[in-house]
């Protein structure tokens, strides 16, 4: 398991303060991990600690923000410090509800992680902070007494996921790798977009796998080119598939909530402001 320092000193350093730490993306099941091992070091004994991950099967019965709430209640140890984890939060239906009543009660302490951009802060504007994680830097991979330059190529051509690591010297198994959780981070988007749409009826529709597989490949040929709804459009257009730029809209918003791709703003250097146009 490689340490991720950074982050974790940061979530120290937000320790027992009365506030929502919100983790997200690349990495955050493993840094709850490393930072629980970090409360353990401190002489936190095991019981103060309730960890949940929704993704797990044990769990499927808390998906009801009731029945979370009261699970988490009944393992409560009065007069003690309590550190909630609630890892994936985003799968259980209304769970701000379950979180904003446990906020309220006394010695606990609350740390939440979602996959994907799921307006967690706005939910809890005021009383949570967020840590945003990137997948692992070339210091976090690079091991040392191996050639430095080789690994680095490796990075830029494989990525930064930990597992790779292990398969590197395979490149058809890194790629199958690779592949495969491209396709999982775009299947989950699309179930977790359909209960989303349950709830915000300005959801749109994320339903047709291959215009989104499509519109993902075409933004990544023109990654450090200026893209806009408008050309996306034009190219789709161009393969013969009729598409409207609201369509492109909802399915590119789709790919950055999955953390698939990062948008960069134009910067204007000498009036130091973003350029809006």
């Amino acid at each position: 398991m490689i340490q991720r320092t950074s982050y974790l000193n940061e979530l120290i350093s937000w320790k027992d303060q009365d506030i929502i730490k919100v983790i997200r993306r690349c990495g955050k099941s493993t840094l709850l991990k490393q930072y629980q091992d970090h409360l353990k070091g401190l002489g936190i004994h095991e019981s103060q600690i309730i960890s949940i991950n929704f993704e797990d099967l044990q769990f499927e019965q808390l998906l009801e923000y009731h029945a979370l709430y009261s699970y988490i209640l009944s393992n409560i140890i009065p007069d003690q410090k309590m550190y909630i984890f609630l890892d994936e939060v985003q799968k259980v239906k209304e769970f701000e509800k379950a979180v904003d009543s446990l906020y309220i009660q006394e010695n606990i302490d609350i740390y939440i992680t979602s996959s994907h951009e799921c307006l967690l802060s706005k939910l809890f504007y005021g009383r949570a902070i967020e840590i945003s994680m990137l997948p692992l830097s070339f210091k976090e991979v690079y091991q040392k007494g191996t050639n430095q330059d080789e690994a680095f190529i490796q990075y830029l051509k494989y990525g930064d996921f930990p597992y790779l690591s292990h398969i590197l010297l395979n490149e058809e198994k890194a790629n199958t790798y690779i592949e495969g959780i491209y396709n999982t981070v775009i299947v989950k988007d699309i179930e977790e977009r359909e209960a989303r749409k349950q709830k915000d009826p300005n959801k749109r529709n994320i339903n047709n796998l291959f215009l989104l597989t499509t519109i993902a490949k075409y933004l990544a040929s023109t990654i450090g080119s200026i893209i806009s709804i408008k050309n996306v459009t034009g190219y789709i257009t161009s393969t013969g598939r009729k598409v409207s730029p609201n369509t492109v809209d909802h399915y590119m918003q789709a790919l950055k909530e999955s953390f698939i791709f990062y948008p960069v703003e134009r910067f204007d250097i000498a009036g130091k402001k973003i350029i809006k146009s």
